[in-house]
């Protein structure tokens, strides 16, 4: 049975019996192709290569089916720890190449390289709790919301509409909590490499991303979870653009492009941002706001930028478009079940949740958690704290909306 709710694609939203894969889209892949393509061509280079990378993003994300809410969420409940592990590896990978891309100094065209740093205080320890509840609620992370609209989820729609109206909130009033009352106490970056080094950071972030890798697979030993369920789909060499990716491939494809998107742009993968932007674009050319004014715009209109003018913004574009031609691919695009009133009040509140609390963390779980670790900052692994800790809060919520947790009695997570 699936142990996750129905509507977002994930490992095992989509792995009903069936004796065959469901036949290939090909009219969407031909739409996608050329949208993508004429999009590619009114861009100068290196934005159309961000778009490039966000396609490769959003076509891997969804051939794994790489989560991290529902790996928050089988760890926590049953103690499946293997998608923890996936995590760990995309960490150790990441970090290893950013380092080198630092130690190099330069990006594409000679540009500086920075990573990801963030103060510690009470907006990111609320911001990360916030958002480990509420991706438990919509059944999607930040990541996860693009690449289940992008295959035609009209759950992860509502999900990925919600968190933008989240984020506009958090940016709204983002000065309390920086330079307000919800600014007390709060530390300013820790940066590991600016006290250990480069070389040092590192090693002391592969010793933490094994350790809880070797946690992991005690946990997983100590309590026999139900496995991990594989969505059926092409073998052989069609595997690689119809069928599922086991994880650990997954987690090395995301590094990799990770690493290019920073090389490019100057900055890791972000979410956050490019959904703050459209989202702040949305509530002004509606009437409902006046973005200008908030301290996040400093005094400018949002509806001045360009809505593909930031390097999140293209990539999660280019998310949207890689999913829907793995999707595609694949012949699940807008497989949609029956949602009830409560599955889609679930996403409505789970979104807000992770908008806002991204915006006051500082990032998601890719800018925060995978963007903040890999760039050697404290506040990444905080995250990852807070967000456990919300995560444990979020299953307790999860019933209330007719929403299910994996039990030990499962055939599969």
């Amino acid at each position: 049975m699936s142990l996750l709710r129905k509507g977002l694609p994930s490992r095992s939203a989509v792995s009903a019996p069936s004796h065959q894969a469901p036949r290939p889209q090909y009219g969407l892949i031909g739409l996608g192709l050329l949208g993508a393509g004429w999009l590619y061509a009114q861009l100068p280079t290196p934005q159309g290569l961000l778009l490039l990378l966000g396609i490769g993003l959003g076509f891997s994300l969804f051939h794994a089916r790489f989560g991290f809410s529902s790996a928050f969420r089988q760890l926590l409940s049953v103690g499946q720890g293997r998608a923890l592990q996936a995590h760990m590896l995309l960490l150790g990978v990441t970090a290893t190449l950013f380092a080198l891309l630092f130690a190099l100094g330069q990006g594409l065209g000679g540009q500086p390289l920075s990573g990801y740093l963030a103060p510690i205080g009470p907006g990111l320890l609320l911001g990360a709790f916030l958002f480990g509840v509420g991706m438990q609620l919509a059944g999607g992370c930040a990541s996860g919301t693009l690449y289940a609209t992008g295959s035609g989820s009209l759950l992860g729609l509502v999900a990925l509409v919600s968190f933008m109206g989240g984020s506009v909130l958090g940016a709204w009033n983002l000065e309390f909590w920086t330079t307000g009352p919800g600014a007390i106490g709060a530390l300013p970056p820790i940066s590991l490499a600016e006290h250990l080094g480069l070389w040092g950071a590192l090693a002391v972030t592969l010793a933490l991303v094994g350790g809880l890798a070797l946690l992991a697979e005690w946990i997983i030993r100590k309590r026999q979870p139900p496995p991990l369920s594989q969505p059926r789909g092409a073998q052989g060499w069609a595997r690689v653009f119809r069928g599922t990716w086991p994880l650990w491939v997954a987690a090395l494809v995301l590094a990799v492009l990770n690493a290019a998107v920073l090389y490019v742009s100057g900055r890791p993968w972000g979410v956050t941002y490019g959904l703050t932007l459209w989202g702040s674009q949305a509530v002004e050319a509606l009437g409902l706001a006046q973005p200008a004014f908030w301290g996040f715009w400093n005094g400018e209109s949002p509806l001045g930028r360009s809505p593909l003018g930031h390097p999140t913004a293209l990539t999660n574009l280019g998310i949207l478009l890689g999913a829907l031609l793995s999707a595609a691919a694949a012949g699940v695009f807008g497989k949609n079940p029956r949602l009830g009133w409560k599955a889609l009040l679930a996403a409505v509140v789970g979104g807000l949740l992770m908008g806002y609390g991204a915006r006051l963390a500082y990032g998601c779980n890719i800018g925060a958690y995978i963007g903040g670790v890999a760039s050697f900052s404290l506040h990444g692994w905080i995250w990852l704290a807070m967000a456990l800790l919300g995560t444990g809060a979020g299953l307790l919520l999860r019933p209330w909306f007719g929403l299910s947790n994996p039990k030990p009695t499962d055939s599969v997570c």
